[in-house]
């Protein structure tokens, strides 16, 4: 794969976060939720991350995730850095799970969610940060993880992030 076809992906994923962060800033409801959806940020990172490693590295996924952070009213970089850690993680993992069914690839990608929601909830506990409901926390890890194939399915389908085959060109051109 061409090089500028690299960063005209890891350009589409900013752009992807830009929009998914500006409509989790609409105020669409005065109310206080009653149910949690998905965090389709983490998703479309960690499923970037499965599929196309070269597409999201380590700082713009950071520099995403902390922009998030800020906008969100969350504790600044926790959530960043746990993404991070969860995405090098599945990174790590790619190049087996290369040959794997989506199954495997989507119980790889909810253990990984699973640890990030959890830490982070513990953290924030061990810190004596005001935080959401438990009911809620884990209302929008589950969502999170239903929704990951519909993200995998929509970046395979629409932006052509699909895994890396054998014969295929990895980001400088060589075969694998």
């Amino acid at each position: 794969m061409a090089n500028s076809s690299v960063w005209w992906k890891r350009g589409l994923y900013v752009l992807l976060a830009l929009v998914i962060l500006f409509w989790n800033l609409l105020p669409l409801s005065t109310l206080p939720p009653n149910w949690a959806g998905p965090d389709l940020l983490v998703a479309l990172t960690f499923a970037w991350a499965l599929r196309r490693p070269e597409f999201v590295p380590v700082l713009l996924i950071a520099l995403v995730i902390l922009l998030a952070d800020i906008l969100l009213y969350r504790p600044p970089g926790l959530m960043a850095f746990l993404v991070v850690l969860g995405a090098e993680q599945l990174k790590t993992r790619a190049i087996g799970l290369r040959d794997a069914s989506f199954a495997g690839e989507w119980a790889a990608a909810c253990l990984v969610v699973i640890g990030v929601f959890l830490l982070n909830r513990v953290i924030l506990a061990v810190l004596m940060i005001d935080q959401a409901p438990l009911g809620l926390t884990l209302m929008q890890m589950l969502t999170t993880i239903l929704i990951y194939p519909v993200v995998v399915l929509l970046s395979h389908l629409f932006l052509g992030v699909r895994k890396l085959a054998p014969g295929d060109d990895d980001a400088i051109g060589s075969r694998i």
